[in-house]
């Protein structure tokens, strides 16, 4: 087990002296498919022991255990033989495996694990040393497999950090505090239609878990998770997750949850549960917005998805969903269209305010949760504010946010009572009449007096912008309250 903790920075360390690694992205990359053919590889092994009748989708010379185990024979591949193994027929190979509507999931995924995942290695021996030091993990051991889910936490928190995948990284005390309040029971389905690399669905999981009590529990929790990523290689990293948390038939999809249009959805496209946090700040194609009613047409991610989730939850279903400050105290037609899409159509009953910096060093855009389900509209909706804890002035790579950091959130979510801190509201319930009246400026239970933060010039300009673009709407508002109000017809002039 000890060879574990030094595990991935025996890799790097191999890697370093590789030419044609460029980079932390890359060497991650690199490491990342190579994990996920170890772990498929002792998957296959517990499928063949349950139906010795399987087969498996990828020709046996190119499976694991034929090509990287090296039993110290001398005849394991290496050098010029092992690379132009890899780059001339193992990714060619799997690149191209027959996979058609019928191929069932667990077979399926190879080919789009591979789709467009890359060898960057240019040095044989070295190669060679990276996959010894990645067979070594005893996958089959129980204690060593389960440590292994743990670690591979880790190797994603430090994925992460490499370059510009930070946006698929959300910290894990939060998706486990929100699968903790959103309370998964066993028979319900949870989606995430911008899943990353997988970590609300591995905090529904773990929350999902103590609840088993039969075999036929255990079936329908394996299959009560359902993900979406766009992105290749956090998809990649997903699948291997889920592998690695014992779903055997992850049912995650590589494709763009923005690109179907939302009328479409029936009730079998609904789900009990969505759990995610959206992708903000990103613009998507035009032609992406003629996938929605143009009145919930917003060119921000993070609306479009809020859009997706309300058509795609079930009667009675409930979610939990991070969305930017932007969100809540935007006035632009499509913001306000879609909050009063929220507000009539679900019961938003909580928002939790959450602190600066949760997700630094990825963004300082400040984020919050909503909670709504789809039972009846919201008659009410209580906001809460998370200070920062004792001790902290932000939260950074170092020093994260942990789970009981939302203590105070999960006892006063059970007991809600107003709070006033200073002269300013902490927790305070609002009336849906009232947050109608302001126009869906729902910059409630806010930050007091907080020191003016730095942002990087790029997040400054996007906040500037929806700032403006909110603030726009509500002159325009005004103005034509006050026209009404004096009978003025502005159009009459021209």
């Amino acid at each position: 087990m000890g060879n574990l903790s030094g595990f991935v920075k025996r890799l790097r360390d191999i890697m370093r002296n590789d030419a044609g690694i460029n980079g932390d992205a890359q060497r991650i990359e690199q490491i990342a498919w190579m994990l996920f053919l170890k772990v498929y590889d002792a998957k296959e092994q517990d499928w063949k022991w349950d139906d010795e009748n399987y087969v498996s989708i990828i020709p046996e010379e190119c499976r694991w255990r034929n090509w990287a185990v090296d039993d110290h024979t001398g005849i394991a591949m290496t050098g010029d033989k092992l690379l132009s193994f890899v780059n001339n027929t193992l990714f060619p190979t799997l690149k191209t495996l027959p996979v058609d509507a019928v191929t069932p999931i667990k077979k399926a995924i190879v080919q789009a694990t591979f789709s467009d995942a890359n060898n960057y290695m240019k040095d044989g021996v070295l190669l060679r040393q990276i996959i010894n030091v990645i067979d070594e993990l005893d996958l089959g051991d129980y204690e060593e497999s389960h440590a292994f889910g743990e670690i591979y936490e880790t190797i994603l928190k430090e994925l992460q950090s490499a370059g510009s995948s930070g946006e698929f990284y959300t910290p894990r005390a939060v998706t486990d505090f929100m699968a903790k309040m959103i309370n998964p029971q066993i028979g319900e389905q949870v989606a995430d239609f911008a899943c990353g690399t997988g970590g609300f669905l591995t905090s529904w999981l773990k929350e999902l878990a103590p609840k088993i009590k039969t075999t036929e529990d255990q079936t329908t929790y394996d299959s009560s998770i359902y993900g979406i990523e766009k992105k290749q290689f956090p998809y990649m990293l997903c699948v291997t997750n889920m592998l690695l948390h014992g779903i055997d038939m992850p049912k995650i999809f590589h494709d763009n949850s923005l690109l179907k249009d939302v009328l479409d959805y029936t009730e079998d496209d609904q789900f009990d549960v969505v759990l995610m946090n959206p992708p903000y700040g990103g613009n998507e194609k035009t032609e992406v917005k003629n996938h929605f009613p143009a009145d919930l047409a917003s060119s921000e991610t993070a609306d479009l998805f809020m859009s997706v989730i309300m058509y795609r939850l079930k009667k009675n279903g409930r979610a939990a969903v991070i969305l930017p400050d932007g969100f809540l105290f935007g006035t632009d037609n499509a913001k306000v269209a879609i909050k009063k899409k929220l507000f009539s159509e679900f019961n938003l009953h909580t928002v939790i305010r959450m602190p600066h910096s949760v997700f630094a060093p990825y963004t300082s855009i400040t984020t919050n949760i909503l909670f709504f389900d789809r039972t009846n509209t919201t008659e009410e909706t209580w906001f809460y504010r998370l200070d920062m804890p004792e001790g902290y002035k932000n939260f950074s790579k170092t020093k994260p946010m942990k789970i009981e950091h939302f203590t105070p959130a999960i006892e006063w979510w059970n007991d809600r009572k107003e709070i006033v801190i200073e002269g300013f509201d902490k927790a305070k319930c609002y009336t849906a009449a009232e947050i109608a009246a302001r126009n869906y400026n729902m910059d409630l239970c806010s930050f007091p007096h907080e020191e003016e933060e730095i942002l990087p010039p790029k997040e400054l300009i996007q906040q500037y912008q929806e700032k403006r673009a909110s603030l726009n709407a509500e002159i325009d508002r005004i103005l034509a309250q006050i026209t009404e109000i004096l009978g003025i017809d502005l159009e009459e002039k021209e």
